[in-house]
């Protein structure tokens, strides 16, 4: 069986193709997605080197997005992701494609489509971007994480999987983080590209930040904003007075990340619809800060989620400067205990066993198609 798959939303994928690879040792997978976040960006994504550490080859596409623009730039790469999709798809000839939903997805579902390649789309969101709502009339079926989501697609596709979340956030593998245990610890997750103005203003009040608790701080690899290096030389100012331990990565990778979330008092982020489900499964306590520009707000409806369920502090990205981020994560830590998840509540993506009902609707496609 060979599969192309394609995002969107890489982090859902990679509990999918493990279970794949669990069930079908001999399938090829390819993989469609974006090697740089950015015009002008010389540093691979966190997308790329995860899915290329898997052994996975990796085709860079250019796509564009045909919503929510007025550069005449990306506008023209909607054709040319198209035929790029479209050739790629002719000479490797797929059984099956997989998409995670993304403007990035929507060419090639497309271009699968007109060549009688067979397809499924996931949508991780609540309300569904509109990739997906467009993917879902060349699909076969729309799988979906909350069932709310279920009126934007047609109901004869739609089947409820759930969301697919990270074995290794639940297990610690490394020991790579030496904290004081004197005082609570921080995880600052800036986003799989790094978000430049969350970066900067950590970076403005580091010294503070480092008086009061210890920081794992994932930036980013942006080689427009040099935003490690520039983190990596204010801390050398302060390291010696820092009561804090500071540790600084580009991206923490799943090696770490279990180790990361187990140590963290208090996680600062993005609010991703993935990045929200897994704070929700492991109940851990949040301030969030939501992108402002989402499709459909959806970062904040996120973040309002999570706060609803009694585990976050949502803190509005033009609100967002050093005294405020100070104040905010010293509220957060003067009571934890304030941030449980309700009793009575308990979100229905975390009940069921998405990775495994997602490899099966893939595989019961593949099968169908050979039949005829």
């Amino acid at each position: 069986m060979k599969i192309v798959m394609t995002g969107g939303h890489h982090s859902s994928a990679l509990p999918v193709i493990k279970k794949l690879k669990e069930k079908i040792p001999d399938i090829e997978i390819l993989w469609m997605g974006h090697k740089y976040s950015m015009k002008k960006d010389k540093n691979p994504t966190l997308e790329y080197l995860e899915i290329t550490s898997m052994g996975i080859p990796f085709f860079d596409l250019k796509a564009g997005k045909v919503y929510k623009t007025y550069d005449l730039g990306r506008l023209l790469k909607v054709p040319i992701g198209f035929f790029q999709a479209f050739f790629f798809l002719l000479k490797n000839r797929p059984d099956v494609i997989l998409s995670f939903g993304g403007y990035l997805a929507a060419p090639v579902v497309i271009a699968g489509y007109i060549l009688g390649i067979p397809s499924i789309t996931h949508e991780q969101t609540i309300v569904a971007g509109y990739s997906n709502v467009l993917i879902s009339r060349f699909a076969k079926k729309v799988m979906i994480s909350w069932k709310e989501s279920e009126k934007f697609f047609p109901k004869n596709k739609v089947v409820f999987t759930g969301l697919p979340l990270r074995d290794a956030i639940f297990e610690i593998k490394s020991d790579s983080f030496d904290i004081n245990e004197k005082l609570p610890t921080i995880y600052i997750s800036a986003g799989k590209t790094g978000s430049h103005l969350i970066n900067e203003t950590v970076g403005e009040v580091l010294k503070d930040l480092l008086s009061f608790c210890n920081i794992i701080h994932q930036c980013g690899d942006n080689s427009v904003y040099n935003d490690f290096e520039f983190l990596e030389k204010e801390y050398e100012k302060i390291k010696t007075l820092s009561e804090g331990k500071y540790f600084l990565r580009k991206f923490v990778l799943e090696n770490e990340i279990g180790e990361a979330y187990g140590k963290a008092n208090l996680v600062v982020s993005r609010s991703g619809a993935h990045t929200v489900s897994e704070l929700i499964a492991l109940k851990k306590p949040c301030l969030l800060i939501p992108i402002p520009w989402a499709s459909h707000n959806e970062q904040f409806k996120n973040a309002k989620m999570a706060e609803n369920l009694g585990l976050a502090e949502i803190l509005e990205q033009e609100n967002l400067n050093g005294d405020i981020l100070l104040r905010k994560i010293r509220y957060c830590l003067s009571d934890l205990d304030r941030y449980r998840l309700k009793d009575d509540v308990f979100p229905e993506f975390l009940s069921s066993e998405p990775a495994e009902l997602i490899a099966g609707e893939v595989i019961k496609l593949y099968e169908k198609s050979k039949k005829k």
